[in-house]
């Protein structure tokens, strides 16, 4: 009998090894069976609380939430022997049904939502359920986890084999959150007026830069009277004069641009009449915005 007891140990233990591989994090909600080999009176099928605890029948409460089945038998395991219940306890832990097997994918996609997956799945694969990323996404991407609400930034590179080799797992009941870019403004004599993401892979813009991506300066503009205006903390507005001439012929250096920027290049002298600080500033709010 008492080989047939350590046999069936065995088969049982083998049986459920596959299982304590599994990657995938236990989360709130979720159900759970805890099994030790020693004393199977004490198998027990738990729901994860809200706090991420599983209730043990021995050994008291024992928070679970964001670890796999194979961290959660090690914490179960370290409780009963810290409680002195048992001296070697062998324990098992599966994961039987997940509260959620939904991503939700929030901020600047196509789509925003929910999106059941099975499985973990790569980051690219998540935002492609939600139809991509749109013209004002910011390329700092956040994924929290669902257990234990860890936060795991990601960076959607320009460069394609970058964004592939750094591509990070999105697990079941995750959330990926998309926020909207920075963006500058280019208005005035320039064949695309408009707004322009900072979407370099070191989310940094140039003035030179802006103005080259709205089509530079057209034949009858005004350069060496640009404006650049610029926010203040406390609402209120700059203007600061640039010859932007001279700085496209490398007499001046370049300037660095802030979020909400705005670049005014002028028209010749009669179509620049009127053009006033606060009707650039709301010029801007209604502006296009460009992808590049």
């Amino acid at each position: 009998m008492i080989r047939l007891r350590i046999a069936f140990a065995l088969i049982l233990c083998g049986a459920c090894a596959w299982a304590q591989k599994e990657s995938l994090p236990i989360g709130p909600g979720d159900l759970v069976t805890v099994q030790v080999l020693e004393a199977p009176e004490l198998t027990q099928h738990p729901r994860v609380t809200d706090a991420g605890y599983v209730p043990l029948m021995v050994g008291g409460p024992v928070r679970v939430a964001g670890l796999t089945p194979e961290q959660a038998a090690a914490a179960v395991r370290q409780a009963l022997i810290d409680g002195h219940y048992l001296l070697n306890p062998h324990v098992i832990v599966t994961d039987d049904q997940q509260a959620t097997q939904n991503v939700t994918v929030m901020g600047q996609v196509q789509h925003p939502g929910a999106y059941p997956i099975e499985t973990p799945r790569t980051v690219l694969d998540v935002l492609a359920l939600a139809g991509g990323v749109t013209n004002l996404a910011d390329r700092r991407i956040t994924i929290q986890r669902h257990g234990s609400k860890e936060k795991i930034d990601y960076f959607l590179s320009n460069k394609s084999t970058t964004a592939l080799d750094e591509n990070v797992k999105v697990d079941p009941g995750d959330t990926v959150l998309v926020p909207q870019i920075d963006v500058v403004y280019v208005m005035g004599d320039v064949p695309r007026p408009g707004g322009y993401p900072m979407a370099t892979n070191d989310g940094t813009l140039s003035l030179l830069q802006a103005v080259t991506l709205a089509g530079s300066q057209e034949p009858h503009a005004i350069p060496n009277s640009t404006r650049l205006i610029r926010k203040q903390p406390d609402g209120t507005y700059v203007e600061m004069k640039i010859a932007l001439g001279k700085m496209e012929k490398g007499k001046e250096a370049d300037i660095a641009l802030r979020p909400n920027d705005i670049i005014y290049i002028p028209f010749s002298f009669i179509r620049n009449i009127g053009t006033s600080l606060g009707g650039l500033v709301t010029a801007a709010t209604s502006a296009t915005i460009y992808r590049y």
